[in-house]
């Protein structure tokens, strides 16, 4: 079962969609619409936006969540196989994307992390391309603009300038000017920003951005499940490291910055998240793409395959715990 996901078929994109609409059928059978985040600005003006179009129907929002997750899932298939961080492309760190995204019902329901992802994820495929490029400032420009939207939407964020640092140091050598550049790209959101609630008369609406919560709320169904999901991610997480370690210690010096670079993406995640609003119902989120793609290499170890599909049947176990759980 574990190879269906491991080939580079067209027909597996069928699979992972049939798949995705299985896990999230739960989701899909109870719809809820997103409501406005207090001090959540721009969110709440997209948010406004599409109400306009989806008129706040829960199942509309339910299922253009889902879709995103999938593409989602698919682009970061297609940031591991463009940057060759496996030894071959699969759809692998898809299927892991969105088995993880399915242990938590908030995860599946429209919020304000799936829109920061995006640019969290177009800021790492743009800096995996630091090194090889005849035009590194307009790259590290696009990446530092990108890391600095996912700021407008969460004060939290700011916190991924320390991965622009990273990006820079790691695959670039030092040139005052790229240097310039970064900060240009950092600081042009919002000053563009500001630029406009000053013309339309809502500057005070900035006072509200500085943001700082606590994401572990009353949310979570109970101890005992908090407590196995946590446990059940740590092995994961744990698996993946174990086989990362083997297989990157034969991928090339470019590659293994890409994974460093990947290892601090999810620390600074997880940090980013537990400083985040507890009304920001999934603001673990930002922290799924990387955990994934480090999982992935657990399902993909090739000299031991006995661990690499119990690492699978695990986590299906895993998953199914999850979701009775969250009935």
């Amino acid at each position: 079962m574990l190879q269906l996901f491991r080939n580079n078929s067209p027909f597996t994109v069928i699979i992972l969609f049939i798949f995705t609409l299985l896990v999230k059928f739960q989701v899909l059978l109870h719809p809820v619409a997103p409501l406005p985040v207090e001090g959540h600005f721009l969110y709440n003006y997209i948010l406004g936006g599409l109400n306009l179009i989806l008129r706040s129907e829960g199942f509309a929002y339910t299922m253009l969540a889902i879709i995103i997750i999938f593409i989602q899932a698919l682009y970061l298939k297609g940031i591991a196989t463009r940057h060759k961080l496996f030894q071959r492309s699969t759809y692998i760190p898809a299927f892991v994307f969105l088995l993880v995204t399915s242990i938590y019902t908030p995860f599946n329901y429209f919020g304000e992390t799936l829109l920061v992802n995006w640019f969290l994820l177009g800021a790492m495929d743009i800096m995996f391309d630091f090194t090889q490029t005849t035009q590194p400032r307009k790259l590290i420009f696009n990446a530092s603009f990108f890391l600095s939207m996912a700021a407008l939407f969460q004060f939290t964020m700011l916190a991924y300038f320390f991965l622009l640092l990273v990006g820079m140091v790691m695959f670039r050598s030092f040139n005052l000017g790229e240097w310039s550049v970064a900060l240009m790209g950092y600081f042009t959101p919002p000053y563009f920003l500001a630029c406009i609630l000053f013309l339309l008369d809502r500057s005070s609406l900035y006072a509200q951005w500085p943001h700082i919560g606590f994401s572990l709320s009353s949310n979570v169904v109970s101890p005992f499940y908090l407590i196995l999901t946590i446990a059940g991610l740590l092995v994961l997480l744990a698996s993946g490291i174990y086989a990362m370690q083997q297989n990157v210690a034969m991928s090339n010096i470019y590659v293994r910055r890409d994974w460093i670079a990947f290892s601090f993406y999810l620390i600074i995640s997880v940090f980013v998240a537990i400083l985040t609003d507890y009304e920001v119902k999934s603001a673990w989120l930002i922290a799924i793409p990387a955990l994934s793609i480090i999982i992935s290499h657990a399902l993909l170890l090739e000299k031991n395959k006995r661990f690499s599909n119990f690492i699978f049947y695990f986590s299906l176990v895993f998953l199914t715990f999850c979701l009775m759980a969250n009935k």
